[in-house]
């Protein structure tokens, strides 16, 4: 049993990682902060690490908040070393940026691996996302501190199987959080209106048909033409979007607070998949389903979501779906039908090793690389499998 939360505001952050999106959060923490807020950037590479720090704080400083920002170096494979900075720090939130999977191999690097990716569909990557995540959950755990901690690698499948491990997640970060930015500037909707957003991963691109497409409301009802709402987004570069879901992540830190009701969207909320509208508390994230929904009906609709990715996690088991399934079998046949959640680790090595073999093979520009419905996330940070930090 997890310990509860303190009824306090968000003053102190670690932020996992060095990348797009570890960078855009802490871009837009250092102008919207209104109170005293200290932010960690960690990760393998110093440098960079501390250039974000750097950054971020000339940033605070020109906007005259009391955002202030620091950084340190942890290999993020060593548990004890990150539970320790964790417990050093005392952080009221922990925000996971790094993945071992690029979010844009498929366009400046096609080859076999992506081609595979293209093939099989986007969940297949989520042992990949879970691997850090879990290392820093594991870790969050491990230093005592009751922190909140919110994964932004792939969180629609990766925060499911974290809850299926029994660690820490109180949600994800982007996706459906995207979307809802998104949908509120086409809307022309303002930040007091009330909108409600049912979206999973796959929904950053367009759909096979309208039955397929992300579900919105306003107070008044459902949203009409989301699919045109949407079209603006869909439309952009992936790397410029992070500083869209970097920013909705810094106004949930700033509005996250003693006596707060925080009406908003998020992906994996409590390790459920996809992405749903919540409302945040101090008593935590519950959610804010609109007139006609229950719990159960939204957990199916983003089940099949999932699916359509070529994903499902069930309580204790990794499932690979349709086209995965059929994808896999030629390279890694014993996994085509999936695996028990517990092996998470030790599929992502296997996966590794196939990458590693499939990167050497030269292939056309995949259909990810021309921007299909099955292109990477843009919600997750660039890292090698060698330097897991950045």
């Amino acid at each position: 049993m997890r310990p509860s939360h303190p009824a306090a505001s968000v003053r102190r952050v670690v932020v996992v990682g060095s990348g797009s999106l570890a960078r855009a959060v802490c871009h837009s923490t250092a102008v919207v902060a209104d109170r005293p807020l200290t932010v960690t950037v960690v990760g393998r590479d110093a440098a960079r690490c501390a250039e974000v720090a750097y950054v971020a704080g000339a940033r605070a400083a020109l906007s005259g908040t009391r955002a202030r920002f620091r950084s340190a170096a942890v290999a993020l494979d060593d548990d004890a070393e990150l539970a320790g900075l964790i417990a050093d720090r005392e952080p009221d939130a922990v925000l996971h940026c790094a993945s071992v999977q690029s979010p844009w191999e498929s366009v400046t690097a096609p080859s076999g691996w992506t081609a595979l990716v293209a093939e099989a569909g986007f969940g297949v990557t989520a042992p990949l996302h879970a691997l850090l995540a879990g290392r820093v959950a594991r870790a969050v755990r491990r230093s005592g501190v009751s922190a909140r901690f919110l994964n932004a690698c792939f969180p629609d499948a990766v925060n499911p199987i974290l809850a299926g491990l029994g660690l820490p997640i109180d949600a994800g970060l982007g996706n459906v959080a995207l979307l809802t930015a998104s949908l509120r500037a086409a809307r022309g909707l303002t930040p007091a209106d009330r909108l409600r957003v049912l979206a999973h991963h796959v929904h950053l691109y367009p759909p096979a048909g309208p039955g397929e497409e992300a579900l919105a409301w306003t107070d008044d009802g459902p949203v009409a033409d989301v699919t045109g709402g949407l079209a603006g987004q869909r439309a952009c570069r992936r790397a410029e979007l992070n500083a869209v879901t970097g920013h909705t992540a810094a106004l949930l830190l700033r509005d996250w607070r003693p006596g707060a009701v925080v009406h908003t969207n998020l992906p994996g909320p409590n390790g459920l998949p996809g992405g749903y509208p919540v409302r945040v508390t101090d008593d935590g994230i519950t959610l804010d389903l609109p007139p006609g929904w229950d719990r159960a009906r939204a957990i199916a609709w983003n089940t099949r979501a999932g699916e359509r990715e070529g994903i499902r996690v069930d309580a204790e088991r990794v499932r690979f779906a349709g086209r995965a399934a059929v994808a896999l079998r030629s390279h890694l046949p014993d996994l085509a039908e999936g695996f028990p959640i517990a092996e998470v680790e030790s599929v992502a090595a296997r996966l590794l090793d196939l990458r590693a073999g499939l990167r050497a093979e030269p292939t056309a520009v995949s259909r990810a690389g021309q921007g299909s419905p099955r292109s990477p996330s843009p919600e997750k940070v660039w890292t090698s499998r060698s330097d897991p930090g950045r």
